[in-house]
């Protein structure tokens, strides 16, 4: 993003935002609530209306629009899980990989990602809506590897989970980037669980990147304190 601006009526969600992201990263998106988290990865994927600024891949400017973006490489996973619980675990994997028009292609993307993802192999023909919270959000990880991308935007993957399942979901996160070689950009509040596996952080605040550094260097600094108690701007 270069330069991003983001208005919503008079409110700027987004106000000049730089971030960047490279291949095999994991990047961590910071701040207060309102801070445009979330409104970044939504205009990363079309999904947020575009002021001004650019949105680039591969240093090469595109109109972020979602199913386009999709088949570039790019996959967002959005907060809240989403689901469609009336289907099963593989009928999800199915939609995510909407893309996909070969049968055979399909049918190896959705073993593979199994193999990631274990406990959705034993479900696969379980509606996804009778799944626990963290099956349910192993399943929307899954789903958004589906296209096969090379980024991979998730928004607050661990909210509303227990802390033993936050824990299995980074380390899922985790593995994700190294084993598929997906960058990811993240948006979550369990700040050290998000830096204990990122290569580097954005703290935003008021729609502004206030800080970008090593995770490793924002961990050992006083900077989110200071965001987060207002004491920045």
């Amino acid at each position: 993003m270069k330069n991003v601006h983001v208005h919503y009526g008079g409110v700027k969600a987004l106000d000049g935002v730089d971030i960047a992201i490279d291949e095999g990263e994991i990047v961590a998106l910071m701040g207060p609530n309102g801070a445009g988290k979330s409104t970044a990865l939504k205009a990363i994927f079309g999904l947020a209306p575009i002021y001004s600024g650019s949105v680039l891949w591969h240093e090469k400017e595109i109109k972020p629009v979602s199913y386009e973006v999709a088949r570039r490489g790019i996959a967002f996973v959005p907060q809240g899980r989403r689901v469609f619980g009336h289907l099963t675990v593989e009928e999800n994997l199915k939609i995510g990989g909407f893309i996909v028009r070969n049968k055979q292609e399909l049918k190896r993307r959705i073993e593979e990602v199994m193999e990631t993802f274990p406990v959705l192999k034993q479900k696969r023909r379980v509606k996804a809506g009778t799944l626990s919270g963290g099956q349910q959000q192993m399943l929307a990880l899954a789903r958004g590897l589906m296209t096969e991308p090379k980024i991979l935007l998730l928004d607050e993957p661990s909210l509303g989970l227990a802390p033993k399942i936050v824990k299995e979901v980074f380390t899922k996160i985790k593995e994700i980037n190294e084993k598929h070689k997906v960058a990811i950009m993240v948006v979550e509040h369990n700040i050290k669980s998000l830096l204990n596996i990122a290569h580097r952080a954005y703290v935003l605040d008021k729609g502004k990147v206030v800080v970008k550094n090593t995770a490793d260097r924002i961990l050992g600094s006083d900077i989110l304190e200071k965001v987060f108690l207002g004491k920045m701007l």
